[in-house]
This record gives C-alpha cells, structure tokens and sequence, in this order.
C-alpha cells in the first residue's frame, strides 16, 4: 500500500532498500529555498539498526498493514526475550535486538507487539509502555546536606538497567522510567 511522506508518523512501518523499518523520529522541513523534505530516523525491524533518511516531500512510501496485540512479557534467556499474547495464551519469542528498550522490561510487564498483517503474522517490534515502575536495587547513599538541584548518581534498578536519579532515591524506592529515554521521571509513593 502506497501513502505519502505526509503520512510519516511515529511508529509507522514501511518497506525500504528490501527490509522493513519502523519510523522511530521524524521532522518535516520546509527550506525558505528549494523543496520541502521529511528528516526520519528509521530502525530496522530485522536487525535492529537505525539509519538516518530523507524523504523529499510527496515522495511515496510504502507502508506495511500491521496489525496490534497485547502481550506479556514471561522471561529472557540470552538475547531471546519470551511474550504471550494476552488473549490466546499463545507464546512468541523476541530477539533482543528488536526490543526499544530491553534494559527496562520487567517480567510480567505487557507491551504492545506489532504483527505485519501482510506476512503471515510475523513480529515486527515491541512498544514498551511510556513509562515502567521499577524499584532501585543498588544507589549510593545520599549526602546529607547536599541540596544541588540537578546533582544524580547512578541507580541499579531491578531488570538490571542503569538510570541516574536524583540525590535523595535510596535503595527500595520505586521509581517511574521514561522508556523512550530510559530517564528518572519520578518517585513512586506506595
């Protein structure tokens, strides 16, 4: 199915050079000279790799019909990661290379798994929740009296991943982590 670079959106997947890629970041620009052109940022959903590309503006692009599911993430071994749908029970793996941010998938956590629709129902990407509660595992003490603002230390959280927080997260506190970053957002009362 053709549709234009107007349609560009996050999240949008197309076929491009013989593999399809999902559209991680776009900017549309309108030069004061010359033709408009769409700036993306786009990830293979074979491999994993980002590439940079322009599209000139009206350019068609062919995009892939995808179809949404719910699905549970079980447990990982290796770079294999193991989901189940959450309406048939039935069970996918992942390579880790196609996961947005594998660090801070939690087990148990659902995440929504695009299927293209055209191939037989084949897994195309994850998208993780825009945020994920996870507790700090392993932080530094805080300094008493030491006020800064933007001063952050380092913090080991439960699925292993490293977020800086600010100074007064300890041990055991819940935090709330911006997937697409992978950044402090804020402390989690219980």
């Amino acid at each position: 199915m053709a549709t234009s670079t107007s349609d560009i959106r996050n999240g949008l997947c197309i076929r491009y050079n013989h593999d399809i890629f999902k559209v991680i970041e776009f900017l549309h620009v309108k030069p004061g000279k010359g033709p408009a052109f769409v700036r993306t940022k786009l990830r293979s959903v074979t491999t994993g790799k980002v590439i940079d590309n322009t599209f000139s503006a009206g350019h068609k692009i062919e995009d892939v019909r995808v179809e949404t599911h719910s699905y549970q993430f079980l447990y990982a071994e290796g770079e294999t990661f193991h989901f189940m749908n959450t309406d048939d029970y039935n069970q996918i793996t992942l390579q880790k290379s196609t996961l947005d941010a594998p660090d801070l998938l939690k087990e148990g956590e659902v995440v929504t798994v695009l299927i293209n629709a055209e191939d037989g129902g084949v897994p195309l990407s994850v998208d993780m929740p825009a945020s994920v509660i996870l507790e700090v595992t392993h932080t530094e003490p805080g300094v008493k009296g030491n006020t800064a603002t933007n001063a952050t230390k380092p913090a080991t959280v439960e699925t292993g991943a490293i977020v800086n927080v600010p100074l007064f997260i300890n041990e055991g506190d819940k935090i709330k982590v911006e997937t697409e970053k992978g950044t402090y957002k804020e402390r989690v009362k219980e």
